[in-house]
């Protein structure tokens, strides 16, 4: 329940903290009086979007503080764990926003700060608030659905469908991420097949390209070698007046000069050797000459060959080592897309099975909701003929879904006639306030036992109400108040009479500024306060009041 409620410059309140009790808790007081800062703070706490002017005049900022004592804080956890808070300590939950005259909002979980958004969240698991035009526990249908599935003790199938039905998103995703990228890479495949192919094709080796080169470049070079070389063994050997020639005369004439003196041997023996050496080179050479009858078609072919060895580096890597290496790439790249085939058979199949277990819980929360539903419709229509509706109608329909939702294979529809003749709509249509504030009052009687929400908020919903309606409502109030704690602004005093505990919001003029303050009344006081409502002959809503009171 909400234990304290601490409000600081808030309006016309300077200072005030009220610590709750539960059960019913009545707050009254004249129009104008301030009553509307009560609810504007639990809004503030609940998220609301804040407006700089509810800073009471005068000050910097205005604080809100709101203490929960939550015997069972599960859900609260889970959703505070999601965020990265810390779960609550003995299951007591601190929110507190501070607006600044000036400055934008503050807002702290537990003394951490945190986001509006995270107090919206948490606000669903901790009040559920109605005023006069408001009631979106009734016209939102995911609301209703849920309501419909806590009476029918469905909660258990609907844990159970819902893990289902997120299995079968999941592997649903999965699927389609496959599927579509099967699609883009059946382009994919086309060039990877091209290109190991083009690859292959080529057969390049890193061993053949120095030998290939250098063939190259003597083939390339293949006539200018053979003139110089030709033209060589003339001088040397070929021509009338050759080198060798020359040395065969030069021969004869050393031989004349070495018999003749000797001792010119010594200077002359190397002329021999220089001789021989000069002829091996002409045979050598003679030989580098055959060796340069080189068929042009030889050359074409490596010239084909070096074009295509350098086409393969520039569109696959810097050397022929690279354009291996990609080819390889691209071969393993080619079996993991290709194998996926086989991954999206066996992935379908998956599919097909988790959407049959969907299928098949599905039904079962159908069915659950199914029998529920006219249940829940006559425990509503009764509470409704207890607060004035007695020849209304009310009725669940479930309108299904094309595919499965993530509750189930349909939602609720909430359809209400309010008057004999008049047709059925659906709740959310509604548009008398008043009609949606009992409608909203029975449907939560019906539920009292299954809602799960602690703190239940009624803004002035008995307006427009009166006579044996009030007490009715009122008595509705009282009633819920066993299994929730309910805090009723009102003007009704039959409501007001059947409080656990009263509370009145005065205003006070001092030292020049209006402030607006809040006590808790009981004996004589409360009697009087009745009256005040009441209205009339003083003495009689005196008495009046007592009767009510003593009722």
């Amino acid at each position: 329940m909400l234990s304290i409620l601490k409000i600081t410059h808030l309006a016309l309140v300077e200072s005030l903290t009220w610590d709750l009790g539960d059960g019913l808790v009545c707050v009254t007081g004249e129009t104008g009086a301030g009553k509307s800062i009560i609810v504007g703070a639990i809004r503030l706490v609940l998220g609301d979007r804040a407006d700089r002017s509810l800073v009471r005049t005068g000050a910097d900022a205005c604080t809100v503080e709101a203490v929960f004592d939550l015997p069972d804080p599960a859900a609260v956890n889970q959703q505070l764990e999601a965020y990265g808070f810390d779960p609550c300590e003995e299951g007591q939950l601190v929110i507190k926003r501070v607006i600044g005259a000036k400055s934008g909002s503050k807002q702290f979980v537990n003394c951490s700060p945190t986001t509006l958004a995270v107090l919206k969240a948490l606000g669903h698991f901790l009040v559920d608030l109605h005023g006069p035009h408001e009631h979106q526990s009734l016209i939102v249908q995911e609301r209703q659905l849920n309501m419909l599935d806590a009476f029918a003790g469905a909660g258990k199938l609907r844990r159970s469908y819902h893990e289902a039905y997120l299995a079968w998103r999941k592997l649903t995703q999965e699927l389609e991420e496959i599927s579509t990228s099967e699609r883009a890479n059946e382009q994919e495949i086309d060039l990877l097949k091209y290109q190991i192919q083009d690859i292959a094709s080529a057969d390049p080796r890193p061993e053949e390209i120095a030998p290939l080169e250098k063939r190259y470049q003597v083939a390339s070079n293949a006539a200018k070698l053979l003139a110089l070389s030709q033209k060589i063994l003339h001088r040397l050997a070929d021509g009338d007046s050759s080198v060798l020639n020359q040395l065969s005369d030069s021969q004869r004439d050393i031989r004349e000069l070495q018999s003749t003196d000797p001792q010119t041997a010594e200077f002359t023996r190397e002329f021999d050797s220089a001789q021989v050496e000069l002829e091996e080179m002409v045979a050598s050479m003679r030989h580098y000459v055959e060796s340069l009858d080189i068929d042009p078609g030889e050359i074409s072919e490596i010239e084909d060959r070096i074009n295509l060895l350098e086409t393969l580096k520039r569109k696959y890597g810097n050397s022929i080592e690279d354009v291996i290496a990609f080819r390889e790439k691209a071969e393993d790249k080619l079996s993991r897309i290709e194998g996926r085939s086989d991954a999206m058979a066996k992935l379908e199949g998956d599919v097909r099975k988790a959407r049959q277990k969907v299928d098949e819980r599905g039904v079962k929360l159908t069915q659950a909701r199914r029998a529920a539903a006219p249940k829940l419709a006559r425990r509503i229509a009764g509470h409704l003929a207890d607060l004035g509706f007695k020849r209304s109608k009310i009725e669940i329909e479930l309108l299904p879904f094309e595919a499965p939702g993530a509750q189930g294979a349909e939602t609720a529809d909430f359809i209400f006639a309010p008057n004999p003749g008049e047709p059925s709509k659906p709740l959310r249509l509604i548009a008398s306030s008043g009609e949606m504030a009992r409608v909203m009052l029975a449907v939560k009687s019906a539920l009292a036992k299954q809602d799960s929400i602690p703190l239940l908020v009624f803004d002035e919903i008995d307006a427009n109400v009166g006579g044996e309606i009030a007490g009715a409502v009122g008595a509705k109030m009282a009633e819920l108040s066993k299994n929730h704690q309910v805090i009723s602004i009102t003007h009704l005093p039959q409501v007001a009479a059947l409080a656990d505990c009263h509370c009145v919001v005065e205003k006070e003029f001092a030292e020049k500024r209006t402030r607006s303050l809040l006590q808790t009344i009981t004996g004589d006081t409360r009697i009087q306060e009745l009256a005040r409502m009441l209205g009339g002959d003083e003495a009689s809503a005196k008495a009046h009041a007592v009767s009510l009171l003593g009722a």
